[in-house]
């Protein structure tokens, strides 16, 4: 029996798409039979302090010689001394999906010094699993050679088509923690001066990774207005997250930068019709038939294509259908554990 050990920050039930991309993997390797230990690292990761360093290093002197360790990058590339003193004895395996220096907001001063300390992490890795082929392209200023990289991008479930709202005001939805680099904020503008439409949004994700994001939000959309359109709902258990695609009518992505996309892949399984920014795997997902793509941070090019698809149902339609066409095209979750069994296999 093959056997893995998965190492990430806080608790692997945290409902973000790159936490549930790691709880899937888990579950596919099994099905495959491999044994995976799962260990969770304390501390505010990509950000730890000294005693979390601390108790990071002794996790992974924990481990067994020879052991084959896969770490989630949001703590792998935080860990450059623990990766560079453990990379003889073990082997190192990086799952980044999307680098740390990447995200919105940050300093220059912290930019450089997550950038730095990533680099220098890789270098130890013996592989590099990245969740989309954008990532892939980003790691070139990281000097992470290219047979190094393996590319295995997300699955998606099957799922019924989405029933809608059911009303003539057509209800929208986007899910994503509400940080920096998710741009909640680029929609509400985009969607502030088109009042005079009958539509509803529903934002879900987590209020609480970047509290001060979230007041921001909250502010914005009761400056502009909004608040008898836009609910925040915070994080949805499964069966209330069920719920919220099932009522939808399109489905609508600010994102600044995407290691993928996984909300966008769960939108098009459930035949909604997608206006998203040109990031991650979107210009792989969402075909022209499907939905609309804009540049992001870019709220007049978003309010452009939402203003027809807000007031005309039969164009919402023919985008259903184009969505509904697209999951066909979709990549499983089998074939994804698949190919990183294969990958993790050649180094084990």
């Amino acid at each position: 029996m093959s056997a893995l050990e998965l190492v990430l920050p806080g608790d692997p039930a945290t409902r973000t798409g790159g936490y549930g991309y790691d709880r899937r993997i888990v579950a596919g390797l099994r099905s495959l039979g491999w044994s995976v230990r799962v260990h969770s690292l304390a501390g505010a990761y990509p950000h730890p302090a000294d005693g979390d360093r601390a108790a990071a290093a002794q996790c992974f002197a924990a481990l067994p010689d020879g052991a084959l360790v896969l770490v989630d990058g949001l703590a792998y590339g935080a860990l450059p001394e623990v990766a560079a003193r453990e990379a003889r004895r073990l082997r190192l395996v990086a799952l980044v999906h999307h680098p740390l220096a990447a995200e919105t907001g940050l300093a220059a001063a912290a930019r450089e010094r997550l950038l730095r300390a990533e680099r220098e992490a890789l270098a130890a890795a013996r592989r590099v699993v990245v969740t989309g082929r954008g990532t892939a392209t980003a790691l070139r200023e990281y000097d992470v050679a290219a047979d190094r990289i393996v590319v295995v991008e997300p699955g998606t479930d099957p799922a019924r088509p989405a029933r809608g709202s059911g009303r003539a005001a057509p209800h929208l939805l986007y899910v994503a923690t509400l940080t920096p680099r998710k741009a909640h904020g680029t929609l509400l503008e985009a969607l502030a001066p088109l009042a005079a439409a009958p539509w509803t949004l529903d934002c879900v994700g987590s209020t609480g990774r970047d509290p001060a994001c979230a007041a921001r939000v909250s502010q914005q959309l009761h400056a502009l207005g909004l608040a008898g359109r836009v609910r925040l709902r915070g994080e949805l258990d499964d069966a209330a997250l069920e719920a919220a695609w099932d009522g939808a009518d399109l489905y609508v992505s600010a994102a600044l930068y995407e290691g993928y996309g996984m909300a966008l892949a769960e939108a098009l399984a459930r035949g909604l019709p997608v206006v998203a920014t040109r990031v991650g795997a979107a210009p792989e997902l969402v075909s022209p038939e499907a939905g609309r793509l804009v540049p992001p941070g870019d709220p007049e090019a978003l309010r452009a294509v939402l203003a027809p698809l807000l007031v005309d149902p039969a164009l919402r339609n023919v985008s259903a259908a184009g969505a509904r066409r697209a999951a066909e095209r979709l990549p499983r979750w089998e074939d994804a554990c698949a190919r990183l069994a294969e990958a993790l296999g050649a180094i084990a």
